[in-house]
């Protein structure tokens, strides 16, 4: 009886060992499946930061996109100013290449830089220096004869 007591213990034993080692080889597989869809989230095709780079892509396409809609409607609107008549034909060559029309008289009005008003004080200056330069040449002259 003491040999089957051991012998029943011995086979319980083994029961749990062996339920334990199979579940330890259960969690080991579990943890090696786990991190093998963790790595996949951050390191390859679908992962994190390749969605982040698709959609900053995106993004930056979007605006260009915006930017070229733009220039195109701005095309098409000086198209269509173009093709409707004259009126927008004359207006561009009277800016951009200084057209006249009959009867009319050209005038160019070309403004001075900032410092206009040294430029006269100085010039105001030499008229001063010269006019005092002439007054003693007549001084002079006069005091001669």
């Amino acid at each position: 009886m003491a040999f089957m007591r051991v012998n029943l213990r011995l086979s319980i034993c083994k029961r749990v060992f062996f339920r334990l080692e199979n579940m330890k080889l259960l969690l080991s597989i579990m943890s090696i499946l786990l991190i093998l869809l963790l790595v996949g989230l951050w390191v390859g095709s679908g992962s994190y930061p390749e969605r982040w780079r698709i959609e900053e892509r995106s993004t930056t396409q979007a605006l260009s996109n915006k930017d070229k809609k733009e220039q195109i409607d701005k095309m098409k609107a000086e198209l269509d100013d173009a093709s409707s008549g004259n009126a927008a034909i004359e207006e561009r060559a009277r800016s951009e290449l200084g057209m006249t029309g009959k009867g009319e008289t050209f005038y160019e009005v070309i403004l001075q830089p900032d410092g206009s008003t040294k430029l006269k004080q100085d010039s105001i200056e030499l008229k001063d220096g010269v006019e005092k330069q002439k007054k003693e040449e007549i001084e002079n002259k006069k005091l001669d004869e």
